[in-house]
């Protein structure tokens, strides 16, 4: 038991953990075969999560979609109906049997199993499932109160993984919108940039300033640029799912980004375009002014994130200032690209622009 409960602390993410709840718990009942399957309460089913050892036809570790129903299996859908505190104890069921439990036995050649429902939070989670091959010694009272303990094992590293995950999705996550937030771009990004460096990807990036938000504060109050801000999120992740590989994303206040990778510059354009005209008929605000910056345009070398946001970043600034309806392309816009490579000082290309928006800048030095 000290053993699974090891292997499982030690997983890699949740896939890791249920194959090391599933195999360890395999080997401490001596069986052939161990399923954790979680319960789907939207559905009214048990989805399996991992198979191990000796799978039947049909069967995959990591099934894409096996599960059964619970009202075939009345023991489960007692047990589902309640609230729990602790353990729950295990049942055994033998090839024999006339239920369901017996007849998928009999389908897969197996011979018997011990079945341990996985409370997490007081609340039935899925179970552990254990067979042995027909001919092989059925499962006793011994095994069945040893499956009810490693279950509880398993209830706790289930319950250590969410709380893992949970902080997992806060830390990568804006929590207003609910869309990535700036950690979550920066990493994706770097590994966006490297496949582009290797095959040549195309990456592609967005930054987004929405126009009016302090209006909506100071006129209407934080709840309507609350609102604001959750509308045009909801915009942008939806263009962002139109897109592969992309990742929609609130960098802060009231900057969004999209992240692209595969689709051509054109692609990502056309989208950004409609992403600007659906902004501009939002009931809030006025509108979105957008800047962009793609591997796909003339934008020199992108060997970092920094140059492709400075690059989208400028680009975003130069639209705001000049009341853009569409997006400014970096690349496309030669002004951009030439303010960004010659102002190495950040954030200095922003000013540059202000005053100045029909002109190209000037070969004066800052």
């Amino acid at each position: 038991m000290a053993e699974m409960a090891q292997a499982m602390a030690a997983a890699n993410g949740p896939r890791g953990t249920v194959r090391a709840a599933a195999e360890g718990a395999r080997r401490a009942l001596g069986g052939s075969f161990a399923a954790v399957s979680v319960w789907e309460r939207e559905r009214g089913r048990l989805r399996v999560l991992v198979n191990s050892g000796e799978l039947a036809p049909g069967e995959e570790e990591f099934p894409e979609d096996e599960s059964y129903p619970v009202h075939d299996y009345p023991e489960i859908a007692e047990f589902l109906g309640g609230e729990h505190r602790r353990a729950h104890p295990a049942w055994i069921a033998v090839a024999e049997d006339p239920l369901a439990r017996g007849a998928a036995l009999r389908r897969r050649r197996r011979g018997c199993c011990v079945v341990a429902p996985i409370v997490v939070h007081d609340r039935a989670w899925g179970e552990l499932y254990v067979a042995r091959p027909a001919g092989a010694p059925v499962f006793g009272a011994g095994d069945a109160a040893y499956a009810t303990a490693l279950a509880c094992v398993v209830a706790a590293g289930v319950a250590q993984n969410e709380r893992l995950e949970e902080a997992r999705r806060l830390a990568f996550t804006d929590p207003l919108t609910g869309l990535a937030n700036r950690r979550a771009v920066d990493l994706r990004l770097e590994e966006a940039l490297r496949e582009h460096r290797a095959r040549g990807t195309i990456v592609s990036l967005a930054v987004c300033d929405l126009n009016g938000l302090k209006q909506v504060n100071d006129s209407m109050g934080h709840a309507s640029g609350d609102k604001l801000l959750e509308r045009f999120g909801s915009l942008l992740s939806l263009y962002g799912a139109n897109l592969p590989g992309a990742l929609a994303a609130r960098l802060g206040g009231d900057e969004f980004c999209l992240l692209a990778v595969g689709p051509t510059a054109d692609e990502f354009v056309r989208a950004v375009e409609e992403l600007s005209v659906r902004a501009a008929e939002l009931d809030l605000g006025h509108g979105v002014s957008c800047g962009i910056a793609s591997t796909g345009d003339p934008i020199g070398p992108v060997r970092t994130g920094r140059r492709l946001f400075r690059l989208a970043d400028a680009a975003q600034y130069r639209a705001k200032a000049a009341h853009a309806v569409k997006p400014v392309v970096a690349g496309r816009d030669e002004a951009v690209v030439r303010l960004v490579d010659r102002d190495e000082g950040g954030q200095r290309e922003r000013r540059r622009f202000r005053g100045r928006v029909n002109e190209p800048p000037d070969d004066d030095p800052a």
